[in-house]
C-alpha cells in the first residue's frame, strides 16, 4: 500500500504552529486539535521542524516552567524525516521504528501533503493482514 491510499483514508489536513509561536500555545494546540504532534511551518505549506508531545516533555524536564513561554523553535526537531505519496507504507514503518518517530510528514512537490503517524502505519498493516486473512480462509473452503 502507498502512502496515497492511507492519507484518501485519513485526509491530508495537517496541524502547525509557527516557529515564533510560544511551548504554552503549541501545548494548546495539540490539546485542541487531539494529536501528538505538529509540523512547525512559517506557512503552512514548508516544513521548518516538527514539534511533539514528547518534545516538551524532555526538554521540561532539562529547562523547567520556563521553557512554557519559549519559542517553539527552542524545542523543534529540526532535521524532519518526510516521505512522499508514491512510497510504500512498508519502507515507512521502517523508518518509523529505525529512528524511533511516531510522525512523518508527507511531502508532494515540497510542499506538505498531510502527515502519516504510527497508529495510521499500523492500523493500514492490520487492514492488509485482515484481507489476506480472507483470502486464505476462502481459499481453504474452496
Amino acid at each position: 500500500m502507498r502512502i496515497a491510499e492511507v492519507l484518501r483514508g485519513k485526509g491530508s489536513a495537517v496541524v502547525t504552529v509557527a516557529e515564533t509561536a510560544t511551548v504554552r500555545q503549541l501545548l494548546a494546540v495539540l490539546a485542541e486539535h487531539n494529536v501528538g504532534a505538529v509540523v512547525v511551518s512559517p506557512d503552512g505549506r514548508t516544513i521548518a521542524g516538527i514539534a511533539s508531545e514528547r518534545d516538551v516533555v524532555r526538554h521540561l524536564n532539562i529547562r523547567g516552567a520556563g521553557l512554557l513561554d519559549q519559542p517553539v523553535a527552542a524545542i523543534m526537531t529540526a532535521v524532519v524525516h518526510t516521505c512522499a505519496p508514491e512510497d510504500h507504507v512498508e519502507s515507512l514503518r521502517a523508518v518509523m521504528t529505525e529512528h524511533r518517530i511516531r510522525h512523518v510528514p508527507v511531502l508532494r512537490d515540497g510542499r506538505l501533503a498531510g502527515i502519516v503517524s504510527i497508529g495510521d502505519v499500523v492500523k493500514c498493516a492490520i487492514r492488509e493482514l485482515e484481507v489476506e486473512r480472507e483470502h486464505l480462509v476462502q481459499y481453504l473452503q474452496s
